[in-house]
């Protein structure tokens, strides 16, 4: 029996594009189209109307609350991207997803637009908990209307019968600090550098940090760790006046360790003799972390498969809803460390359908 997979992987798009094509919902290039039809005339394909009614019976709605990205700051493309792969992916069996996005530096904007999400009822909600607070007033919205939720990329410990997908941030911190060990020359300094705006409240960055941490005391390394909270990434001047004055107050640091997917906003201020002095270690691999990497201002990369995180969430959603599968506490995805040499290799899934989007 011919399915959608095998037309979509004849065809080398998405299988929600070849979803499109079946329904007719547009969206498609002209020419992809075109391949796609007569591939399915080749192989003789039909639509399941099992599929078709059980798709029609089901309707169940999936709501997710996901911070915006920008060309900056691009992080959450990439959960995105893995949630928009999945919602093609369940059409078929009669499960919708909704975006409802927030700027991640104001708690207003998550409130509100978790006001607009719960307006419309969902079946299940799939959120980045990025303000505890706000999180706690949220996750008692969901419990009195009975809607099951799930945390994607931050966790938020100490909350009964919730669900978190994504990487397990202590242990990513520990790695991180065994790899810039491995990096040092005894005898210097690091420094952990993080937002001030993110300090409490993300819990992801929170644990990364204890987990470099408790890696010195581990191996009873007698390292001196110095922390650097600086105003914001986003602003070069403040950011540049800020880590120069700190490499000036302690020369001897030769490590810097940003425990979020920041860093190659730390390497556009650093002079060209930093650059070759430094050693820097970050998370993600979002396109300007990725150059950095390549051109060797960025010694390693530290992945947290963000696209798959999208992906995995939207599935463990479906299963739930459609077969009443039991959700499990934690799925911790695995931790890639990246080098410029494995870099493009990881996430082919993500730069597959990246580019199918292009040509739709």
């Amino acid at each position: 029996m011919v399915r959608i997979k095998d037309i979509a992987k004849e065809a080398n798009v998405s299988e929600g594009t070849v979803d499109r094509v079946l329904h007719g919902r547009g969206g498609v290039s002209k020419k992809t189209a075109d391949k796609i039809n007569k591939i399915l005339e080749r192989r003789n394909f039909s639509i399941n109307p099992v599929a078709s009614a059980l798709a029609t019976k089901n309707n169940h709605t999936i709501a997710v609350l996901i911070p915006e990205y920008s060309e900056t700051d691009s992080f959450w493309k990439l959960p995105y991207l893995g949630l928009l792969k999945a919602s093609e992916d369940v059409k078929n069996i009669g499960l919708n997803v909704n975006y409802f996005k927030f700027d991640q530096y104001n708690s207003n904007s998550y409130m509100e637009a978790f006001t607009n999400l719960i307006k419309m009822k969902p079946s299940a909600v799939i959120l980045v908990p990025m303000f505890l607070k706000e999180t706690r007033v949220i996750i008692n919205e969901l419990k009195k209307a009975g809607t099951k939720y799930i945390f994607l990329n931050v966790d938020v410990e100490g909350e009964d019968g919730s669900v978190y997908i994504g990487q397990d941030s202590y242990m990513s911190g520990y790695i991180a600090g065994k790899l810039m060990k491995l990096s040092l020359t005894d005898g210097y300094d690091c420094c952990i550098m993080q937002a001030s705006t993110s300090t409490g409240d993300n819990q992801a960055i929170v644990k990364r940090i204890k987990g470099f941490k408790d890696y010195y005391t581990a191996i009873k390394e007698e390292i001196k760790l110095h922390e650097l909270k600086v105003e914001s990434f986003g602003d070069e001047v403040k950011l540049a006046s800020s880590v120069t004055l700190f490499l000036e107050k302690f020369p001897n640091i030769k490590g810097i360790f940003v425990p979020s997917s920041r860093v190659s906003a730390v390497v556009k201020i650093l002079s060209e003799e930093q650059k070759e002095s430094l050693q820097l270690i970050g998370f993600d691999n979002t396109p300007q972390n990725v150059v950095c990497l390549k051109n060797d201002t960025v010694l390693f990369l530290i992945s947290q498969k963000p696209f798959d995180q999208g992906y995995e969430a939207v599935r463990l959603i479906s299963d739930y809803l459609i077969k009443s599968k039991a959700l499990k506490r934690k799925l911790y995805l695995p931790i890639d460390i990246l080098t410029k040499e494995n870099v493009d290799y990881n996430d082919a899934n993500q730069l597959m359908f990246e580019s199918d989007l292009k040509y739709q």
